[in-house]
Order: structure tokens, then sequence, then C-alpha cells
């Protein structure tokens, strides 16, 4: 089954996608839809209205406002190697806030505070249900589906200290999306990618974890209570442009396309943003 949240005239609405169009699952978005305890048999059963066409831009942030972004940094074997780390014991972890999303298909605009803007393609764990120091079954179970981030981070502002908060979490900057896959959806190998340009910059399965989803809602929910909605980027895979030599950074002009197999893209056009 694969969820998303779309933009319409009167407002956001939840919608569950089909081959042939998108079954309308009432107003408000996914967030707020999953936080019913049988979210996933009212997704199932419900048969209309139908909605034949949204366009790529109707198609919202899959969860718009989560109460919780966690991301993790240092996670695929590739990337750790390229960045000259040793495999970390326990997750390393951060945050991003909710202004830091934007649409699967939406413009990104470089902040012009920056000239060292990288990509980082991430599967994304979404919670269905309220879960604390959950072992690996309860993880599991808590798992409402899979989705897509581009962790666009400002290399320059994350390595100004050693917190990385700053350069991950600018405002408008992080494509979500384009929609929420059940786990039955994603095989354990699926492939993720990042093109810019038809360029292949990443590639990779995400086999290649070094902690897996169940490892990381147990480890989080041991620290809080994780939430239907909330949102953990898992990390991203080797190919980052800050680990080229010379680095290399997006400068606008570029279409960047973060790929999951079994989950979808997201096409994110770039543009520089103009002087204030």
């Amino acid at each position: 089954m694969k969820l998303a949240t779309v933009r319409t005239d009167t407002g956001l609405r939840t919608v569950r996608v089909e081959d042939d169009g998108y079954v309308d699952l009432g107003p408000g978005d996914l967030g707020g839809f999953l936080s019913h305890a049988d979210w996933r048999a009212r997704a199932a059963k419900a048969q209309g209205p139908r909605v034949s066409v949204v366009s790529r831009s109707q198609l919202a942030p899959v969860i718009p406002n989560p109460g919780k972004i966690v991301c993790v940094g240092l996670n695929y074997r590739t990337h750790i190697t390229e960045m000259g780390r040793d495999l970390p014991e326990f997750p390393t972890l951060f945050a991003k806030y909710p202004e830091a999303l934007i649409g699967p298909n939406d413009p990104l605009t470089l902040p012009e505070e920056s000239d060292a803007v990288d990509w980082e393609a991430e599967l994304v764990v979404v919670v269905g249900q309220r879960v604390r120091r959950a072992d690996r079954a309860a993880a599991e179970a808590a798992i409402a589906g899979y989705t897509i981030l581009n962790d666009v981070t400002l290399r320059d502002w994350q390595f100004r200290t050693r917190e990385w908060l700053q350069g991950k979490t600018w405002e408008a900057t992080t494509p979500l999306g384009p929609y929420l896959v059940t786990p039955d959806e994603l095989a354990p190998d699926a492939e993720i990618s990042c093109t810019i340009d038809d360029e292949v910059v990443q590639k990779s399965n995400i086999g290649d974890l070094l902690f897996d989803a169940a490892d990381l809602v147990s480890y989080i929910s041991t620290i809080l209570t994780l939430n239907p909605g909330d949102l953990i980027a898992t990390g991203t895979t080797g190919g980052v442009g800050h680990a080229r030599k010379p680095p290399r950074y997006l400068q606008g002009g570029e279409t960047v396309v973060t790929r999951i197999d079994g989950i979808g893209e997201l096409v994110t056009p770039v543009r520089r943003s103009e002087p204030s």
C-alpha cells in the first residue's frame, strides 16, 4: 500500500495511491491519519472518491508537520569509509525541524549564506504507533512504512562547530516523499540512488545500513517516546559531494533526483536565491 499527502484548493488531504489514480481518504495530512489506531484498515478499505490526476506540484511532504525528525549520521558503511571514520558502536543522532521540509517535487532554493550545499539520499522510517523502549519485535510493529528524504546539507555551516544541527536543518531545504510505502512494499536490498542532471552520484542498496530500521526505532525509543508520524532519516550512502577531491557542491540550475526502488523518487530543481 502507498499513501501520500496532496495539496488541494481546500487544504491538505490524505490519499491512497493506485495505478490508475488516487483514492481520497479524507481531509488532513498523512501524519494526522496515522494517529488513528486503525489507520491500516481505514486506508485499505476506502473506496473513494477518486482523484484521477494529481500534478507533481500537488504532492506535499508526505508527513508535512512531524512531531520529530530524528536523523542518523554515518550509517552506511560506504559513507563511513569515504568520510574517513571508524564504524560507530552506537547510532549518531541529530535532529531536523519541520520547517526544513519541502515537497517531493518542490524547487530547492540554495541559501545565499552558503557555497557548500551538498546532497544526501536517505531512506526514512515513518512511525505508525506510539512506542517506548521497544525490543526488536515491538520496533518492527511500530513501523508504518518508509519514504525518501534528501538530507541537503550546508557543509560550511555543519562544520562551524562539532555539533551538526545548524548545517542540517536550514529552512525549506529538505525534500520528503513522494509516498509512504508499507513495509511489505520495500525489498530489504532495494537500490537507493541520487543523480544530478542524469549523472549518478550515489548508488547503493539499503542492505548496506549499519543500523537498520528496527535497530533505530528500538534505540531512539529508549531515549524518548516515538509517536505516529515521527520520522527517522536513516543516513546516506557513499558519493556525497563533500567527500570528493576536490569537493563538489550544488551550484544552481541542476535537477537532483533521489530514488529508492519500491518507493519512488524526489525530483528537485535547484536554483540560486536572489540576493537580499
